[in-house]
């Protein structure tokens, strides 16, 4: 099996980005030519960005879950779609074929049907790194019922914000999920959940920690015996839901500069083929290789670069339930010794975080399988990408430094692997099919090279976000209302002389955390709700292993007598209302917060503070009371 759309070289690639900006339709046609379709598209695009509204593929009938599983079986039927590897090392590996695979998500896309869910319904899914996950999200593909994933480190308030949203019926989860040397109670959380969300008229459990849980009668039922209902029913076959091209796929919930998250809605047809397309080429995969993404499903990367970019590539994809430093610093560099990985993709947190144990954990173990190293959820700085290129990659590997987001459904910006330049710390160039522009204040284009702007997408591309859920104003608003028919994406970019794209960092009120959007607002709402609690600001600063680190400035009701455990407790009200993930690493409390006359808080002060530029703070003298900003300074942590 070889892949036609796949660039081999520099020119390949000019040709390739040239004909998608001359030729758009005719060359995602091309591309969309290579997979199933149960009826082509009657028109390749149409779109206006003022609505916004943006079709792919109108007309065309398929099935996602045809083209990740069906139309491998005759080729690949035997090959390995899926390698897990558990949390504990001496825990026994598991290996699905693409046969398995399929045997399997029709086994749940029966429990599915059984359990009342039909094409369109919302499925939550919140589980641990287990196949079963990957399965349940194609069950639910297969049968037209539309998944949001939600990430395994959520508490139960964001869980049932999400449930709320989304009206979700159906929620699928386990009894519990290990992560490291923690046992994370699942199913408990999500009976705190359900307790608002009247939607949902079943849960289906799945075994993995067999920690004791409550199972509600007629709610509450096991994985494993609706898995044996089916068979002895025969394991009937599901046939796959015939889906108009841009029906919904499913919804994924991101953070925005609003305390509510939203949900971003990504269809089947244009999702499918562009997910592909970025998986093939950015990494230069090839038939037969193993493709290690150390993600969680409950992030797009999970979504479009361990199930669907892979599966519909034939790939063999590598699951891994753990986290990198358990047991022990090495972990990952064993498994891409034990499994031979040939493209390991990962976060510039975890290489951060990695880079000090030192060389220690990486030596001895055979990383000579490696041939494309990947980089996701905030730019590298350069540091890290020197020693992950000589240390891991031992020079010979190139790297791609990928800038993508949730909204844009796979990657936009990245080095091609070995077929376009690379440079430390630069996304460099543009996928094919996509046309980046950099934009003042005003929206007015800069052009040439060596400038700085807001970055911005000026054409549709399949992959992209076609609303949030249920509020399609908020995603006018949020992407397409900031500049003219533009696609804004919220980022800062700088272009430098040779025409490479740098990513700068968020310039709306959004925090990149280890590579995660936090919105501002709904850390200040959680820290908020704290009893004592006045008000709060929030902003971000530079932290080595993280990227960016959340520094919070605190108004409390009364003077606080034990700084350090009200801190504690602060921290423990963000993480019971979002999740651990949104702790506040630094917490300082402050009489008042700098706000102009009309009550406005400078944040751009406060993010200054925090990042130690205190003798560049600007004009203080217009503020309500220009001497808070002096007790802020000298408190600083």
């Amino acid at each position: 099996m070889s892949y036609p759309y796949q660039l081999k070289n520099f020119e390949d690639y000019q040709q390739a980005w040239q004909h998608s900006v001359t030729d758009p339709e005719g060359f995602w046609a091309n591309v969309a030519d290579h997979f199933y379709w149960r009826r082509k598209w009657d028109k390749v695009l149409e779109w206006d960005f003022k609505q916004p509204d943006v079709k792919w593929f109108t007309g065309a009938k398929l099935n996602i879950t045809e083209n990740c599983l069906d139309r491998h079986l005759g080729t690949l039927g035997h090959q390995p779609a899926i390698i897990w590897e558990p949390n504990d090392p001496d825990e026994r590996h598991r290996i699905l074929t693409y046969r398995e695979l399929y045997t399997k998500v029709c086994q749940f896309a029966n429990v599915l049907k059984n359990n009342g869910v039909k094409k369109g319904d919302r499925v939550c899914i919140y589980m641990g790194m287990i196949p079963e996950l990957a399965i349940a999200v194609l069950a639910c593909a297969r049968i037209g019922a539309i998944h949001s994933v939600v990430f395994g480190g959520f508490s139960a308030q964001s869980i049932a914000d999400r449930i709320q949203d989304a009206q979700a019926t159906l929620v699928i989860t386990c009894d519990g999920a290990f992560r490291g040397s923690k046992d994370i109670p699942l199913k408990s959380v999500i009976d705190d959940a359900l307790m608002a969300c009247p939607s949902v008229k079943k849960v289906i459990v799945c075994t993995r920690t067999r920690t004791p849980v409550s199972m509600l009668k007629g709610r509450d039922v096991w994985w494993e015996d609706e898995i044996k209902q089916v068979e002895t029913m025969g394991n009937p076959p599901v046939p796959a839901e015939e889906m108009d091209a841009e029906d919904m796929l499913f919804i994924l919930y991101t953070s925005g500069s609003t305390g509510k998250p939203k949900g971003v809605v990504h269809t089947c047809a244009g999702y499918m083929v562009y997910a592909n397309y970025t998986f093939i080429n950015t990494f230069q995969y090839k038939p037969g290789q193993v493709y290690f993404c150390t993600a969680d499903i409950g992030w797009i990367t999970g979504h479009s670069y361990i199930v669907y970019g892979p599966l519909s590539a034939g790939a063999t994809t590598l699951m891994f339930e753990g986290v990198p430093t358990y047991p022990d610093a090495g972990r990952f560099w064993d498994i891409v010794d034990k499994f031979r990985v040939n493209v390991l993709y990962t976060a510039p947190t975890a290489i951060r975080s990695l880079m000090g144990f030192g060389l220690g954990p990486v030596n001895h173990k055979d990383l000579s399988s490696l041939t494309t190293l990947g980089t996701v959820g905030e730019p590298i700085n350069e540091e890290a990408w020197h020693w992950y290129k000589d240390q891991i990659g031992k020079g010979h590997c190139p790297i791609t430094d990928t800038w993508w987001q949730t909204e844009t459904g796979g990657i936009m910006i990245a080095p091609i692997a070995g077929v376009t330049p690379e440079k430390p710390g630069y996304a460099t160039l543009p996928l094919p099919g996509i046309q980046p522009v950099l934009v003042d204040e005003n929206g007015k284009e800069i052009e040439g090279n060596g400038v700085n702007g807001n970055l911005c997408i000026k054409f549709p591309w399949p992959g992209m976000i076609r609303t949030t859920y249920g509020d399609h104003e908020r995603c006018r608003t949020t992407y397409f209302a900031t500049f003219e028919n533009l696609y804004f994406t919220g980022d800062g970019c700088l272009r430098d002389e040779d025409g490479y794209y740098r990513i700068t960092g968020r310039v709306d009120d959004v925090l990149n955390v280890s590579g995660h959007r936090i919105g501002t607002a709904e850390v200040e709402n959680a820290i908020n709700m704290h009893a004592g609690v006045v008000e709060s600001a929030v902003v971000g600063y530079p932290h080595e292993i993280k990227g960016q680190g959340i520094y919070a400035f605190v108004i409390s009701e009364m003077h606080v007598k034990d700084p350090d455990l009200t801190k504690k407790d602060i921290m423990q009200t963000v993480a019971r209302i979002i999740g651990p993930i949104a702790k506040p690493d630094k917490i300082q409390f402050v009489s008042g917060l700098p706000k102009t006359r009309s009550g406005k808080i400078m944040r751009r002060i406060l993010r200054k503070i925090a990042e130690g530029e205190l003798d560049n703070l600007g004009d203080t003298s217009t503020l309500l009371d220009p001497a808070v900003v002096e007790e802020i300074k000298r408190g600083k942590l």
